[in-house]
């Protein structure tokens, strides 16, 4: 499993220019914007979900934005949806509550997870996600996370929780 030395090595690797801040743990969006000073970027929150049938999604949205989980599930055909326990994090994404990250995908090696980002965050210059733990924040070009993410293999389903419905896959 990754750790955050590994993903910086990615990211450097990889030649894509970002900014590492370190901070407080978060574990809240108040936590965040109390306590994570001025960082450039959308600020964003990251949802692990599951269902009883165990399928499995990351749905990453601006900070604010507020999520019907039910008709999410409805518009992406899994019903059900809810928060996916702890040993799941650690399982799927080798992580620890707090520190749900898009980067966690890279120790997915199955994908068995789908990743879903809200459009908000799509179309924003900047982004801002944890760097697999969440005393840390990871700014880069949205655009070079994309990249990053298909680079390494991610398939990313853009969303819109305004008309609750699937934009594009990339």
């Amino acid at each position: 499993m990754l750790k955050m030395p590994d993903l910086i090595k990615l990211l450097n690797d990889s030649g894509k220019q970002f900014v590492a801040h370190e901070h407080e743990a978060l574990f809240t969006v108040q936590d965040s914007e109390d306590k994570r000073g001025k960082i450039e970027g959308a600020h964003t929150k990251n949802l692990f979900l599951k269902n009883k049938k165990n399928c499995f999604c990351l749905f990453s949205c601006e900070q604010n934005s507020i999520i019907n989980l039910k008709q999410f599930s409805k518009t992406i055909n899994t019903n059900n949806l809810s928060f996916a326990k702890e040993e799941y994090l650690l399982k799927y994404l080798g992580i620890k509550p707090g520190s749900v990250t898009p980067y966690a995908l890279l120790n997915d090696k199955e994908n068995k997870i789908s990743f879903y980002l809200e459009d908000k965050l799509y179309d924003s210059k900047k982004i801002n996600f944890h760097p697999l733990v969440n005393t840390a924040t990871i700014t880069l070009l949205t655009s070079d996370f994309i990249e990053f993410m298909i680079e390494n293999k991610k398939k990313i389903n853009i969303f819109s929780i305004q008309e609750y419905n699937l934009i594009k896959t990339i």
